[in-house]
């Protein structure tokens, strides 16, 4: 699979529960979340305005890339894959670039009609535009499953947080088709500025490297 079918499916694929109940499956144990778990998640998501992590991200094929994770919310996002891969995916507040290192092209699309727009407005919630289907506590994970209220059946996106410190940890994607792709982060910093220009689209076959706009 090249790499821009592997972003596309990373981007475009981004209740109240009954507390108390427990399961044990193996080694794993597993038991459902509280309203007070998903309103601490909601709030986390909310304040987290500007971050940077190592990630790995697996697909549904079990291929692995490995990079650096930006974020600067509303609206602004990178991930930079280590190299030899030259690929990116870059949120600029408007659009989301994906840049195939490999085909030399770039493809874009409104944050708006992504997933990933729930995770970059301003205003983040888990009531409004999404449904939270499933929340659940496994091996030391609060992870909230959330779909689109307009189109459930559309896709999903699973966030997992780390118990203490309370931090997102990962996020799975899964595809209308049923493919995963998930995104695991290390080393999660939060609260830093960010450089320059990070978050601009700048077609790198371009000699002077100037931000280009859907090109």
């Amino acid at each position: 699979m090249r790499i821009k079918s592997i972003i596309v499916v990373v981007m475009l694929a981004f209740v109240v529960m009954t507390a108390g109940v427990r399961m044990s499956y193996a080694d794993i144990e597993v038991r459902e979340a509280s309203v007070e778990d998903i309103e601490k998640a909601e709030h986390y998501l909310k304040n987290l305005k500007t971050a940077q992590a190592r990630f790995v991200q697996t697909t549904h094929i079990g291929q692995q890339l490995v990079g650096t994770f930006y974020l600067s919310r509303p609206g602004k996002l990178r991930f930079e894959y280590d190299p030899p891969s030259k690929s990116f995916v870059v949120a600029d507040g408007l659009f989301i670039y994906f840049y195939d290192g490999e085909l030399e092209e770039q493809t874009n699309a409104p944050i708006g009609a992504t997933l990933a727009n729930f995770f970059l407005r301003k205003d983040f919630s888990l009531n409004d535009d999404l449904i939270v289907k499933d929340a659940k506590w496994a091996n030391n994970l609060l992870q909230i499953k959330v779909v689109q209220a307009e189109e459930p059946d559309a896709g999903s996106i699973t966030f997992a947080f780390d118990k203490s410190p309370f931090t997102l940890k990962k996020w799975r994607v899964v595809d209308g088709q049923g493919m995963i792709t998930e995104v695991e982060l290390f080393y999660l910093t939060s609260g830093i500025k960010h450089k320059d220009g990070l978050f601009v689209y700048k077609d790198p076959a371009r000699a002077d490297r100037k931000p280009t706009y859907n090109d």
